[in-house]
């Protein structure tokens, strides 16, 4: 009987290996975040944040000026939209240094082992108001942007991106200066 159950678990451990999705993830900086995720944070980049606007319609001011000759922008619009992007990539550091930040320490109260439910939320709630005020950067570009784009350019932008061919959105809703 003993080796029927030393058989059985030699012939589990092997599964028990394949369940550890998150195996060499302990060695990261910050738990939460990869090297790559980190990196795309500190530039400043969108990280994915301000898809419900890209994907809704929404031109983000990075991909704009990407598509500035496809979009065929004048010299306004660009300039414009430069400024939007430059305020929104200074802001995205600054507010992305504070996510990482706090998710930094709250791997450190976890590691260090001086967590408690109080400290937990307080960390909690420092880390989540950081990503929210990043978020916020991110869709607020987007906000700013459209208003300069005409529901033309909308459209190209749509299709250059692969959305749905620009069909499906209601770029009246957002305006254009032109």
């Amino acid at each position: 009987m003993r080796l029927l159950v030393i058989a059985a678990l030699c012939a589990a451990s092997p599964l028990l290996a394949q369940d550890a999705p998150y195996a060499g993830q302990q060695e990261r900086t910050i738990s939460s975040f990869s090297e790559a995720d980190i990196a795309s944070i500190e530039a400043g980049e969108g990280w994915g944040l301000a898809l419900p606007a890209e994907l809704n319609g929404w031109p983000g001011p990075a991909h704009v000026l990407e598509m500035a000759d496809a979009l065929s922008l004048d010299t306004e619009q660009r300039s414009q939209i430069e400024t939007i992007f430059d305020e929104m990539k200074m802001a995205a550091k600054s507010e992305g240094r504070r996510m990482l930040d706090a998710e930094a320490a709250l791997d450190a109260a976890f590691r260090s082992g001086e967590i408690d439910p109080e400290r937990l939320v307080k960390l909690l709630a420092a880390a989540e108001a950081a990503r929210a005020a990043l978020r916020q950067v991110h869709l607020g570009a987007h906000l700013r942007t459209a208003p300069f784009l005409t529901p033309h350019q909308k459209m190209l932008y749509s299709q250059a991106r692969g959305y749905q061919g620009g069909a499906g959105f209601d770029h009246s809703a957002h305006g254009g200066s032109h």
